[in-house]
């Protein structure tokens, strides 16, 4: 019973495996490179083997950053989700992955930079050391290096009385490595899952913070601390025979001539950054145009509903916008999903207080007792997209199965008001046939304004002869005392209480297993998407379910998970 789901998780762990296979190698080529180049022997005389950690990590490093802005960039992936022929299938939902590669390589980017921090320390201590008393031979010839008129150092700490940290901090490499690592330590600490709970907006801000990691980055080899011997060096002072006598350098042989590495970080970055900054050129581009709100609806349980109209604006069922309200920060974008359909002349969101960028906007435009404004007297918004999801391939599938979590419903707002169009318009053919909507709600006021919408569709498709095309099943997570009396008391009525809908709404949580079932068994050798919005322990219980109850016969029944992100 495993059918589909091992092609969609195995291409998944292709391409994890490509990207470890891919850093193990540069790691490995680099670091035995670094201990075997002949320009680099002395330098390894002073080093040892830290100096192929130290550069095998950086390459790494490199390779990284040159990859942990591209999942973020959203014009891409909405480019490559629509229009690229390549991303069809499996392929397709690996875009819905845009974020876990993210973290992903994030991880990549914090382990190695671990690495080659702690490399260069144990470097800094061998330099320091190599101009000590103790040291003797090759080390302390090497080490005197560039104290006389036409020799070039090899070894950056001068003197054995230098204090390392002050050195280190007056180089391009030190300062640049410092701020580096700041920069890097503030963005991974402030994007843990409780950071992001506690204070949205400082994650926000201080994920800010990668501009100063990549121009560091980008200058951090111009200081060039690493040095190895000249190509020009090398044809005249035959290591080989010269290495044992330094004490005859100058009378066999030449005094060896050295010189750091050229920089390369910048140029695996460029890349990407000229891309990113792109994705902010239009960004602003759209920042300048004008948005028209149409409508503001204060719906219950903290809801805001906002409408609004854009020039050229073009939307799919299940796309999603960022909103910026330069009254409340110049700075901050929230991702919002649209609850309307393509079909209709506006465009809208459903934004709940749960933050203070959030509630601040609700403040703003008015709920919950505030009086609402009118539209001209309204703070203004910046609009940017629309992008692609996860839920814009529910189309794609003959039967879908649906399922939200609290405010998680709102993604599915505009799939079943395009639905709802599509039943109006006869000569129009749609491959999707089915569709089950599950949606597990704690509250029952935040019921309300979604109701409309279901019972508009439930009346439409009764009159079209098509009242078995959505199966919806509403359950209520959170109840009082009267309000189970009041629901006990109504129970036989026609209308469910709490909704107003034909279709009864169930207590407590829904038994996956038994949905599962009941869905395979209805629809034997079908591809069945589910699409879900909500907390990720549910997440993970749906995409179980979906491995359990795919079949391993490529004719049986699969089910492919797509969970909604931004």
């Amino acid at each position: 019973m495993m059918g589909c789901w091992i092609l969609n998780e195995s291409l998944s762990i292709i391409l994890v495996l490509s990207w470890l296979g891919v850093n193990l190698y540069l790691f490995i080529n680099t670091f035995y490179w670094y201990e075997e180049e002949e320009s680099f022997l002395y330098t390894r005389v002073i080093l040892g083997s830290t100096l192929a950690w130290a550069r095998a990590s950086a390459v790494c490093l490199n390779f990284n950053c040159m990859l942990i802005l591209l999942p973020v960039s959203r014009n891409l992936i909405s480019f490559m989700r629509g229009t690229s022929a390549c991303f069809r299938g499996p392929w397709r939902r690996q875009l819905d992955k845009n974020l876990k590669f993210h973290k992903l390589v994030a991880y990549g980017i914090v382990i190695n930079a671990t690495i080659h921090v702690g490399a260069h320390l144990f470097n800094l201590e061998h330099y320091y050391w190599s101009q000590s008393p103790e040291a003797e031979g090759l080390v302390a010839a090497l080490s005197k290096l560039g104290d006389t008129p036409n020799e070039t150092y090899l070894n950056p700490i001068r003197t054995f009385h230098t204090n390392t940290i002050t050195e280190l901090l007056t180089t391009i490499a030190g300062i640049t490595g410092l701020l580096i690592s700041l920069a890097l330590i503030l963005i991974m600490t402030s994007s843990t899952e409780f950071i992001r709970q506690v204070s949205y907006e400082l994650f926000w801000y201080t994920h800010h913070v990668f501009i100063i990691f990549f121009i560091g980055l980008a200058i951090h080899g111009a200081g060039r601390i690493v040095r190895g011997q000249t190509p020009e060096s090398l044809l005249l002072h035959n290591i080989t025979l010269c290495r044992d006598h330094p004490e005859e350098w100058q009378v066999r042989c030449p005094v060896p001539q050295f010189s750091g590495k050229e920089p390369s970080a910048w140029k695996w970055v460029l890349g990407p950054m000229v891309l990113y900054a792109c994705e902010r050129i239009i960004r602003f581009w759209r920042f300048q145009q004008e948005v028209i709100i149409t409508k503001v609806v204060s719906h219950p349980s903290g809801v805001l509903e906002l409408r609004m109209k854009k020039r050229d604006f073009k939307m799919a069922p299940g796309q999603y916008v960022l909103i910026q309200c330069p009254s409340i920060s110049t700075l901050e974008w929230h991702p919002f999903t649209l609850t309307s359909a393509p079909q209709e002349d506006f465009f809208s969101v459903h934004i709940r207080a749960a933050g203070d960028w959030t509630e601040a906007l609700c403040k703003a435009f008015g709920v919950e007792g505030q009086p609402l404004k009118e539209p001209w007297s309204l703070p203004r918004l910046a609009v940017d997209g629309p992008f692609g999801a996860a839920l814009t391939d529910v189309f794609h599938y003959r039967v879908s199965m649906c399922i939200a979590a609290g405010i998680g419903v709102t993604p599915f707002a505009a799939l079943l008001k395009s639905i709802w169009y599509q039943c109006c318009e006869a000569q129009t053919q749609c491959k999707l046939n089915k569709v089950y909507f599950y949606w597990i709600c704690r509250d029952p006021g935040a019921f309300e304004w979604f109701a409309d919408l279901l019972l508009a569709l439930e009346t439409k498709m009764s009159e079209q002869g098509k009242a078995h095309f959505l199966s919806y099943h509403i359950f209520l997570t959170g109840w009082d005392e009267n309000q189970a009396f009041h629901i006990a008391l109504h129970w036989d009525e026609n209308a469910d209480v709490i909704t107003g809908l034909r279709q009864k709404t169930y207590y407590g949580r829904p038994n996956w297993n038994h949905e599962f079932q009941q869905v395979a068994f209805s629809h034997p050798s079908s591809n069945i998407g589910v699409f879900f919005c909500g907390p990720k322990a549910l997440s993970k219980i749906l995409q179980k379910m979906c491995r359990v109850y795919s079949s391993a016969d490529p004719r049986g029944v699969h089910f492919y998970y797509n969970r909604e992100s931004f």
